[in-house]
C-alpha cells in the first residue's frame, strides 16, 4: 500500500491584525523590540514551515502600534542566506532598525560589507528551523563577528548547547540566546536544560525574554514567570525583550504583541528593571544612540 506524503511545509497563520501597546504599563521612550521578522514570498525548500508574507510596512506599523522606538529585524529561516529583504528593510530605516543576518561561513567580503553597511550587527545560528545554519562552524562565525564587531545569536533548545557550552564561555564576541532558551517550562527548574541555561547566562550570555507563547501557550503565560524572573535576577543588565512578531512556526492562537508586553509586567514588576530590559540594555547591545 502506497502512502501519500505531504512534502509541503505547513502553512502558518498570520499575526494578530490589531497589535496594541501593553495595558499594564507605559512603554518607555527609546524602547527596542529586539526580535521580529520581515517575510517575503520566496522560500528555501528545506524550510520547516511556510509563513504568510509579513512586509516591512506591516512590521513598522506593529512597532508604531506598540510604542516601540526601535526594532531589530532577525533574518527568518525560510529565506535561508538570502538577506536581500532584510538589507532592503534596514537600509530604508537606518536610524530606527538594526539587523541580524544568516550567512554562509565563506560569505565574500563584499557581501559582508553590504550587510554591515545596512545595519547588520550580528549573525544567527539555528538548530531548530530548516533553512538555518547550525553550530558546526562556530569558530568560523566567531571570527567573522570578531572582525566586524558583531555578536552571535542562537536559536536553539538550551540543552542542545551542552556540547559547545565550554566553548561559549571562551567566545571573543558577545552572544545572545533566543526565547529564554526555548525551554519547556513543564520540565521544571531542575531540568538539566534549564540549569545549563542559567549557568550560561550567569557566565555572560545575553538572553531574549521572548517567545512566552512558545514556552507556555496558555495566556497570560503565568508559568513562565519564575523562569523569566530567575534570568533577570542573574543578569539584569543582559536581558532584552522581543515580540517575535509575526510569530512564524506557531499554530496556536496568535498572541497580540501588547499581551506579550504585559507579561513583562509580571516578569519585571519594578519599572526601573523594565526600563533596563526595554531601553538601556538593548540600546547598548544593538548600537542605538537615543538622545
Amino acid at each position: 500500500m502506497n502512502a501519500t506524503i505531504d512534502t509541503v511545509p505547513r502553512l502558518c497563520p498570520p499575526p494578530h491584525p490589531h497589535p496594541h501597546p501593553p495595558t499594564r504599563f507605559r512603554v518607555p521612550l527609546g524602547a527596542v523590540d529586539t526580535h521580529a521578522h520581515v517575510v517575503g514570498e520566496s522560500f528555501v525548500p528545506e524550510r520547516s514551515y511556510t509563513p504568510p508574507p509579513a512586509p516591512p510596512r506591516n512590521y513598522l506599523a506593529m512597532l508604531d502600534a506598540t510604542s516601540m522606538t526601535y526594532g531589530v529585524v532577525v533574518q527568518v529561516s525560510v529565506h535561508g542566506t538570502d538577506n536581500s529583504l532584510l538589507v532592503q528593510t534596514l537600509s530604508a530605516h537606518p536610524d530606527r532598525l538594526r539587523g541580524i543576518a544568516v550567512a554562509p561561513h565563506d560569505f565574500s567580503d563584499a557581501a559582508l560589507a553590504e550587510l554591515n553597511d545596512a545595519g547588520v550587527v550580528g549573525l544567527r545560528l539555528n538548530t531548530i528551523s530548516g533553512g538555518g545554519i547550525g553550530l558546526d562552524r562556530l569558530a568560523d562565525y566567531e571570527s567573522l563577528c570578531a572582525e566586524l564587531g558583531w555578536h552571535l545569536q542562537f536559536l536553539t533548545h538550551a540543552d542542545r548547547l551542552a556540547p559547545v557550552a565550554p566553548r561559549l564561555s571562551q567566545l571573543r564576541v558577545p552572544y545572545v540566546i533566543d526565547h529564554m532558551g526555548h525551554f519547556d517550562v513543564d520540565a521544571g527548574s531542575q531540568a538539566p536544560g534549564w540549569k545549563l541555561m542559567m549557568q550560561l547566562v550567569a557566565d555572560g550570555a545575553w538572553v531574549k525574554l521572548s517567545g512566552a507563547y512558545r514556552l507556555s501557550k496558555t495566556p497570560p503565560y503565568a508559568d513562565t514567570i519564575p523562569f523569566a524572573r530567575s534570568l533577570i535576577e542573574v543578569a539584569p543588565d543582559r536581558c532584552v525583550w522581543g515580540s517575535d512578531w509575526p510569530h512564524v512556526g506557531f499554530w496556536g492562537p496568535m498572541p497580540n504583541v501588547g499581551d506579550l508586553l504585559d507579561a513583562l509586567a509580571d516578569w519585571a514588576p519594578d519599572p526601573a528593571t523594565r526600563e533596563a530590559i526595554l531601553v538601556t540594555n538593548p540600546q547598548r547591545f544593538y548600537g542605538f544612540n537615543h538622545s
